[in-house]
């Protein structure tokens, strides 16, 4: 191959490189700037919930826990939990959680719609007034990981926050918004794991990112015929 000829490779070479990735960088810079941007305290929707509050109660109120324990087959943890100003005791084993009455160590049963509007309604900070509350069958992406049932409270608004509650105890699962789902939509292109989003050592990602090194290669090999050399003059 002549001389000549080089610079052509290498313009030919970077030009079907970028053609190949060009637009996964694209996404990649895009979605970088996103998750960058937006802090990850307003993500995660740490505005949307109240604190934990610690509530003082006199432990003579309160029935031993190894008696909250005792009245649940293979029990393996107890914690105490407030449910609408009451005090239980969560307990937890392979058949799952239940709630216990910390005061009288009667079983409760779970808590009713009612009582998730009212729970909805007491952790939620915003100004938005509750849409709907239902128990869903079938886990939503957003909430992937998580066990069904739950019960999904979704509140107005353009963020459209939404709070999910264990069916079982009445506790607060987690909680989702819009900024949350466009972050989790950059996240996904952003690792090029389309179905379950979290594996960041996929195949197709290693195989984007070493085609995007040939490309950063192949135009810094283009740098050397980007610039004219300077000819030596000729000895008298």
């Amino acid at each position: 191959m002549t001389k000549g000829r080089w610079p052509i490779v290498a313009r030919r070479t970077h030009k079907w490189l970028a053609a190949l990735i060009g637009i996964q960088a694209l996404i990649w810079s895009v979605s970088g700037l996103y998750m960058t941007a937006i802090s990850i305290d307003i993500i995660h929707g740490d505005q949307f919930v109240r604190d934990g509050e610690l509530r003082p109660v006199a432990a003579a109120s309160l029935i031993d826990p190894m008696l909250a324990a005792r009245s649940v087959t293979g029990a393996e943890s107890v914690k105490l939990h407030w449910l609408l100003g009451r005090p239980t005791y969560i307990v937890a084993s392979d058949a799952g959680r239940s709630l216990v009455d910390a005061s009288t160590g009667l079983s409760l049963p779970p808590p009713t719609e009612d009582q998730i509007r009212q729970l909805a309604d007491h952790w939620f900070t915003g100004h938005e007034k509750l849409a709907s509350v239902q128990l869903i069958n079938e886990v939503p992406g957003e909430v992937r990981g998580r066990e069904a049932p739950l019960w999904r409270a979704d509140f107005e608004g353009w963020n459209k926050p939404t709070l999910y509650f264990a069916p079982s105890t009445g506790e607060l699962v987690t909680r989702r918004h819009e900024l949350w789902r466009v972050f989790d939509f950059f996240w996904m292109t952003h690792i090029m794991d389309y179905e379950t989003r979290d594996d960041v050592n996929n195949r197709l990602l290693i195989f984007a990112c070493w085609l995007t090194l040939a490309m950063t290669l192949a135009g810094i090999w283009m740098l050397f015929y980007a610039f004219p050399r300077k000819r030596r003059r000729a000895q008298p």
